[in-house]
């Protein structure tokens, strides 16, 4: 009868490991989809912001013609865009457009110094740290899932529950991580 109970009381353990391993996962998964939905609401935010940049600077430039539609065409694209590695590519694009866009408003003094331009460069700005923040929140929760779900008995049950891992949001092109050089011999 002994032995009986002493096997009753390890499968009931086992059980109860499993559902805390379970809900543990469970939490993480839930924590990256609802960190992946602060992102795409910063990107939408972005990408209702470009149309109101573009046309902007099309009133003041209106013909630098290709740069404005490589912004749009960036946009949708970036709008298109399905995943965190895709996502990650195509914001990406569109950041450098936009930065081109900006880079033209300085050519221009009187549109430097509209009102409804500085807001619009006010607000970008702005929301460049909000999706910086969520992309930073977001890959802390996808490689705390990754790693729990890599970790004894953690991938027992996340195999059994077919738990995979998750794309982080981030640089596609490694040399962008790199740290640049330097030379503080050259300053004047």
């Amino acid at each position: 009868m002994v032995p009986a109970l002493a096997a009753l009381a390890a499968l009931a353990a086992l059980a109860v490991l499993a559902v805390i391993t379970y809900n543990s996962l469970a939490r993480l998964r839930l924590l990256a989809d609802n960190a992946w939905s602060d992102i795409d609401v910063q990107l939408k935010r972005r990408h209702d912001l470009v149309p109101t940049l573009v046309a902007s600077v099309k009133g003041h430039a209106g013909y630098e013609k290709d740069t404005l539609e490589a912004v749009v065409q960036a946009r949708n694209r970036a709008m298109g865009a399905a995943g965190p590695a895709a996502s990650g590519s195509a914001e990406k694009a569109l950041a450098g457009s936009v930065r081109q866009l900006m880079v033209l408003a300085e050519a221009y003094p009187d549109l430097k110094a509209a009102s409804s331009f500085l807001e619009l460069q006010r607000t970008l700005t702005d929301l460049e740290d909000h999706i910086q923040n969520a992309r930073r929140y977001y890959n802390a929760v996808v490689r705390d899932f990754n790693t729990k779900i890599a970790q004894v008995p953690y991938n027992l049950v996340a195999n059994g529950f077919r738990f995979t891992p998750r794309e982080f949001f981030g640089l596609e092109d490694r040399a962008e991580a790199a740290v640049p050089d330097v030379d503080l011999g050259q300053m004047p």
